[in-house]
């Protein structure tokens, strides 16, 4: 089963590595990793994505609480949560395929964000499924290049991850 996991993070040379190094170390895999300082510079927010039965997830949860510089570890599976991804596409832009691209780009609610003779750069947000949807259309015109950066995740309404007893952006915590 996926899981997508928030750690708060001390924002600190090495960290990263530790984390990475936990997952490696005892042969989980991390599917996707996004990284980010929070609105307290000191602190960094830590998306993992990774795979695994039950026993497996508990094991990964409680090695990332034991690690020094975790402060708050959090598996969305037990929260109401929203969770985006990111994807920039590079297509061909043929002047016989250009309004193609810009309906199909204006339907999935993105932006073109750079253009050349050739080429034009897309921005799509969204989930898993509206990305692959996308990505399926937009082949035939020829995607040049892709990146991706996997699901980020925050829970919904009231709840937001405590610090040290307090939520980090200073207002109420739910929970």
């Amino acid at each position: 089963m996926r899981h997508i996991i928030s750690v708060l993070v001390e924002n600190e040379f090495g960290v990263l590595s530790r984390v990475a190094g936990l997952f490696s170390g005892r042969g989980f895999n991390i599917e996707s990793l996004c990284v980010a300082e929070t609105l307290d510079p000191t602190i960094s927010t830590m998306t993992i994505v990774t795979s695994g039965n039950e026993a497996i997830i508990e094991q990964v949860l409680k090695q990332l609480n034991k690690l020094i510089n975790v402060i708050k570890v959090v598996d969305f599976k037990e929260l109401d949560y929203v969770s985006r991804e990111m994807v920039l596409v590079k297509v061909n832009a043929e002047e016989r395929t250009r309004a193609e691209i810009l309906r199909m780009t204006e339907i999935f609610r993105g932006k073109i964000i750079d253009v050349s003779p050739k080429t034009y750069t897309l921005l799509i947000t969204g989930d898993d499924e509206k990305l692959r949807a996308f990505l399926t259309l937009i082949k035939p015109l020829g995607i040049k290049e892709l990146v991706r950066t996997g699901p980020i995740a925050i829970a919904r309404g009231e709840k937001v991850i405590k610090l040290k007893d307090k939520p980090l952006e200073g207002g109420e915590e739910d929970g």
